[in-house]
């Protein structure tokens, strides 16, 4: 089974793509990146190049699961509506190729990952890197992902 694990943005979209064996805790990590929307465009077709990026790396993989961390508390609430609008996105595209979405609070993340819901990014990148074999110069965006995917992996 295939999942892709998303960390939504606007500006920049997180994803990573593990691939998980019959027994769950066989896994190994596929690939991750970001994708960019230009700051120049209008809101909308930012979203569409989103939606349709995203898509494009959908129908390489044919992932079976879309894991995205919950949104629940913001302290930028400039960003709050663009992520809001990306996960809108994310999940549209979803329901589109018929991909279940399994949500996991950044406490579920960081409490699979490092053991303590209240990790730190410097803490959860740490941990990653050490035990994942996975770079350490990634953008905070696609650790993100990269930790969202681990989680779900090391929980279902």
């Amino acid at each position: 089974m295939i999942i892709v694990a998303i960390d939504p943005g606007l500006e920049k979209l997180g994803y990573a793509f593990f691939e998980i064996k019959k027994n769950p805790k066989n896994y190994c990590y596929l690939t991750s990146g970001i994708i960019r929307s230009n700051k120049k465009e209008k809101r909308e077709k930012r979203l569409f190049f989103l939606y349709s990026s995203l898509k494009k790396l959908i129908e390489r993989f044919s992932p079976e699961v879309f894991v995205v961390e919950e949104l629940f508390f913001f302290k930028n609430k400039k960003t709050i509506i663009p992520v809001s609008q990306a996960q809108g996105v994310i999940l549209l595209l979803a329901a589109e190729m018929n991909i279940k979405v399994q949500y996991l609070s950044p406490l579920e993340i960081k409490q699979a990952i490092t053991g303590y819901g209240r990790a730190d990014k410097k803490s959860l990148t740490k941990m990653i890197t050490l035990s994942e074999n996975i770079p350490q110069k990634k953008e905070d965006d696609e650790m993100d992902a990269i930790a969202c995917g681990l989680a779900y992996c090391y929980l279902f």
